[in-house]
Order: structure tokens, then sequence, then C-alpha cells
């Protein structure tokens, strides 16, 4: 029987989506696989493709990606690593944001592009319904109702499972919620950073599933003499997986996906999720920023 020292991610306990979709708490994004910007193919392919694999091995079983990371290069590297997929292997993917060059974003929300990129997706990643579908960013040229409504319809069609946010205000959250249910937001959140605090603390109150991007950020708290290193010492572990840790203790509803391009790396991230903090650690934690 694999132990939670096998499979660390499994430490991290359970979030349940949407009320039929179970997952780690502790999942995998897939953002840095591309090259640099976020823009053309890996720096090493075949470490990319070991990061995929072994991601799976230590117990995750969400990974989340989108059709701009790349543009595409992301999902295409995660059908060829994993597919066909393992069973309870959930995987979540955006559309909504195009991409102009290196590090360079837009939205688009037109229901047509929508519908589009959603059919894409589901080839690229050889899969006939994606788990968890995400408007990347609402697009402020186009009606809410026509992107939701044509996220809603992908739904009925049994082309996705359930719906998910990105970077979104807790109005934007209830005005979305006047139109259709959502299972997950997707906002960047970290223990340096705190600016969507009060979106978390709604997911917690609506069960909705908050999803943390840029989740390993400490900032200036992780400089050697900084705030996070007695900490660290005194657990034995790395500021970044203090980072992670302090996620998991936040609320019941964080779902972290620190992401990397090394196998390396992610074996230190996913460890995080075996560390367990006193609740004084966590207050502790929780003021530093």
């Amino acid at each position: 029987m694999a132990t939670s020292t096998d499979r660390p991610a499994t430490a991290s306990g359970t979030l349940t989506l949407g009320g039929d979709l179970t997952v780690h708490r502790l999942g995998f994004g897939a953002m840095q696989l591309p090259g640099p910007g976020v823009w053309g193919p890996p720096r090493d392919h075949d470490e990319a493709i070991r990061v995929l694999r072994r991601a799976v091995e230590l117990g995750v079983d969400l990974i989340d990606t989108a059709d701009s990371y790349g543009p595409y290069v992301s999902e295409e590297l995660i059908r060829e690593a994993l597919h066909p997929y393992p069973a309870g292997l959930a995987i979540a993917t955006k559309a909504g944001l195009v991409r102009l060059g290196p590090g360079r974003w837009a939205p688009v929300g037109r229901p047509e592009y929508l519908r589009q990129e959603c059919l894409l997706s589901l080839r690229r990643l050889g899969l006939e319904r994606i788990d968890l579908y995400q408007l990347h960013r609402i697009d402020p040229e186009v009606a809410l109702e026509d992107q939701i409504g044509e996220l809603r319809d992908l739904q009925r069609e049994g082309l996705i499972r359930h719906i998910g946010l990105s970077e979104v205000s807790v109005a934007e959250i209830e005005e979305v919620r006047r139109l259709t249910p959502i299972v997950s937001v997707q906002n960047r959140f970290n223990l340096a950073d705190r600016e969507h605090e009060d979106v978390l603390d709604h997911c917690a109150r609506q069960r909705i599933g908050f999803i943390p991007w840029f989740p390993l950020a400490t900032g200036r708290l992780a400089t050697p003499g900084g705030p996070l290193e007695g900490l660290a010492a005194e657990l034995g572990a790395a500021p970044a997986q203090l980072a992670l840790a302090w996620l998991l203790h936040r609320s019941a509803v964080v779902l972290p996906i620190p992401g990397t391009a090394s196998v390396a790396h992610l074996e230190e991230n996913v460890a995080a999720a075996t560390i367990r903090l006193s609740p004084e650690q966590v207050d502790q934690l929780s003021r530093l920023a």
C-alpha cells in the first residue's frame, strides 16, 4: 500500500469540487513547462515529461493548465506524458486569454472563440470531457452573459464537467453565480501577497475551491536573516515549503498548484504537504505579510 511518504501529495487532504470531483489539495500547475515568457517549447523537453509523470507518482491528481500556456505547448506535453490518463487524474484547463508574444496576454471572451478553444483543448489533451474549464479572464468588451452562457452550453453538451473563474472579485463571482454555478476561483495569492484575501474568505463561506496561482512567492520574507529563516530552520523546511504549508493550513478550500520544470523542485514542493504547522505557527506566518 502506498503511503504519504511514497505519495506525499495525499497528505494534503482532499477537496470535493461541485459535489463530485474529489482531488488532493496539492495540485500541479503546468504554466512553467513551456519556454521563457510561457512561450514556445520547453528548454528541456524530456525533463518536462519527467516532471508530469513524477507529479502523478507523488500523488498529484489535479493538473492545471491553459490553452495560452505556450500557447498550446503545455496541453500537448500533458497528453504526451500522461495519456491514456490514470484513473482519478483530473485535468483543468482555461480559455479566454490569447498570446501576443512572450509574456504578453490579452483577454478574448467572444462565445465563438471560447467554443473553438474548448474543442481544440479537448483534442490536444485527448479528452472527451474537461473536468474543470475556467474562464481565464472576463473580457470587458463582451457581455458577461454571453461568455458564461457559452460555457454553460458547453457544459450542457457534456464537453466540460465544471466551470471555474480566474482573477475575479467577489462582486464578479456573485454576478457569475447568478448565471450558473461555479466550483473554483483561481486568483493570485501567496504568503507575501494577500490582495485577494477577501475573495478567499468569500470562497470559504460559499464552499468554492480557491486555487492560488503563484503560490510559492515569498519575496523579502525568505531573504537570509529574514522572517522565514528561523521557522524554516526549526521545521527543517525550505521557505517555499513553508509558503505552501501555510496555504494548505489557511483554509480547507485552498488548493495550491505550484509549478516547476524541474523534478527536484517538484519533489520539494510536493513534500510541503507533509509539513504540519501548529495554530501558533500558522498565526506567526500569517502576521509576516
